[in-house]
Parts: structure tokens; sequence; C-alpha cells
């Protein structure tokens, strides 16, 4: 599987897929300052925790670049990048990779040789990416059946990552292996990235795909049809409580009624080591207008207000097992750190 092109470096400037127009659109833009980048990432036109994390990283660059040299100038760098920090609260890739840029922008004698140093440095984080990606891939499909039917929510793909993806990365390699038959894909509401993002990247990787509405995957797994859900997170807790999508949580709780095996799909770097369980994470709320307009379409009636949290949590009694490229735990306290 070729990593789908997310994001690329392109000599002062960061080159992005616009998400926010998938599948009517391939449309590709460029970043070059640090607010078009926050814009980028606050408006969704590059999502999921991973794809987040490698483009603040970047975006590290980018302010470098941007800062003329002076005393003032890591003081500067590092303010802007509190305004990349500034735009998802949820996804803890994020904070991760701008921590690494920020004590490299901090450690650098000259601005020159921070702009190397955290050029190598957001170059590393997107290749570390792709090897997390594969390595997960290989350790959750050694847990699926011959000719097994996936269900998945959201978009957790290359789309989602450096280009391989997380749970999608499981569902490359069983494609590989030939012993997938088929993917469901919840249709997730309301910005609905798994009908317009996850069936875009597998249907183009000729994978089976099946859109379903959010509210049929209960009784879908009633029918005994899913042999495993897999779905990625944006932030896993010390304990294992994970972060993930809204919509997420209902689903494990389905899962758990049809005794379906649970499975989230995330790189160490989704781990938040700080918080001891999931009441310690921040869930982000979105704004009225994504609930309340679909395209020219008005589906609220004005004055009418909206709960729009963009993230659930789910408990970890409910997780079978989180995958991570160092292997098949319970939860981050089962590593040596």
């Amino acid at each position: 599987m070729k990593p789908v092109p997310t994001l690329e470096w392109l000599d002062d400037r960061i080159l992005l897929l616009d998400q926010r127009l998938l599948p009517a659109e391939e449309v590709y833009f460029e970043c070059k300052s640090i607010q078009e980048l926050a814009h980028a990432i606050k408006t969704l036109a590059v999502r999921g925790a991973p794809a987040i994390g490698i483009a603040a990283a970047y975006g590290a660059v980018i302010a470098a670049l941007e800062t003329a040299e002076s005393d003032s100038f890591i003081n500067q760098c590092c303010g802007k990048l509190d305004i990349l920090a500034a735009t998802r609260p949820t996804a803890v890739n994020l904070f991760h990779c701008l921590d690494i840029q920020r004590s490299i922008l901090q450690s650098s004698p000259s601005r020159t040789v921070a702009i190397t140093r955290l050029l190598e440095s957001a170059h590393k984080l997107y290749e570390e990416d792709l090897e997390a990606s594969r390595i997960m891939g290989r350790l959750g499909a050694d847990l699926l059946p011959e000719n097994c039917t996936i269900l998945t929510h959201c978009n957790a793909g290359g789309l989602a990552t450096a280009g391989l993806g997380t749970a999608l990365s499981v569902i490359y390699e069983a494609h590989s292996r030939g012993i997938l038959a088929e993917v469901y894909a919840d249709e997730t509401r309301p910005l609905l990235q798994g009908a317009r993002l996850t069936a875009w990247e597998l249907h183009k990787a000729g994978i089976p795909v099946k859109v379903l509405p959010d509210s049929a995957a209960a009784s879908l797994l009633q029918t005994g049809v899913i042999d495993a859900v897999i779905t990625g997170a944006d932030r896993i807790a010390l304990n294992g409580d994970s972060a993930n999508k809204i919509g997420t949580y209902s689903l494990a709780l389905a899962a758990h009624e049809a005794r379906v095996p649970f499975y989230i799909v995330a790189p160490v770097s989704t781990f938040d080591l700080k918080s001891p369980d999931g009441s310690c994470i921040e869930i982000e709320e979105r704004g009225r207008e994504e609930l309340a307009v679909l395209g020219n379409l008005k589906i609220i009636p004005d004055g009418v207000s909206v709960y729009n949290p963009a993230f659930d949590v789910t408990p970890v009694k409910f997780i079978t097992s989180i995958i991570c490229e160092m292997g098949v735990i319970s939860s981050p306290s089962d590593i040596d750190w």
C-alpha cells in the first residue's frame, strides 16, 4: 500500500490535500504562514491526530522561516507555536510534536541552525509515523480471522496520518494478506468523515466498502456479520481510556453487547501519560454550523442551540486491546516507560 499523499514539505511551505472537499474534489493547497496552517488545522482541511502533529512539526519550520534573526527569535517562534497549539485541544499528537520542536528551538544557537534542525526533526516524525503504521498494521492483522468483515468509524487512514493510517493500516494489511472480505464504514456525523474520507480512501485502494448510518451500527453488530470493530484514537489516558471521534463510545458499547472485539489502533504519540484516566481529557466542542447547515440547506431552526462535541471517551473496560507500534496492550501503563 502506497502512502496517501496527505501532506508534503516543499522547500519553504507545506502542501496539503484539502480534506474539506473530498470526495467531490481532490484539491491541494499550500500553507506558507503559521496563520494559514492554523486555519487549515482548525477548519479540518488537515485532520486526524497524527497528521495534525506532523503538520504542526513542519509548521515550526515555517515559524522559524518567517521570523527574522534577533535576540527575541526563539520567543517569537514559540509564540507562533502557541497559535498552532490553540487550534485543537483533544488530539495529543499536536502537543507531542510541538513540544519536540519547541525543545529544538530553545537549544539552537542560531536561526540557521534552528531551521535545519527543525526540518530534520519534522522529516523524522513523518518517517516514524509511516513505520509505526506499518508495524501496527501487521500486529492488528495478526488478530483477525480469515475472510473477516470489519466495522470502522470516522477516518483513521492515510488521510489522518503521514499516509498509511492507524485503524486502516490494519485493514490494508488484512487486504494484502487476502483475509479481508469487506469493510463497513460508519458515515460519522456531523462531518461525515467515514462516508466522505474512509469510503474514498478504501475504494481508491480497491477494498470493498459499505457506508452505513451511525445509527445502524448497533443493529449491524447484532447480526453477527462483523468480526471486529477497529478505530483510531486522538488521545489515550494512562489507564487506557480512549478519546476518539464522537460516536466511538456508543459503538464500543454495542460491540461489547454483541461480543465483538473492539480494537483501538494508535501510535504511542497518542498516549497521554499525564492523564490518569479519561476524565482528564479535554473534549473539543465545535460550532453550531456543523449541525445546523448541510450545504445550502438549513436543517435546524434559527434560535435552536446545539450540543456538538467532536469526541467522546471510551472506557478501557470496553476496549479489547490497544494496538500500538510497541505491541498489543491493555493500556499505556503496560509499557515499561
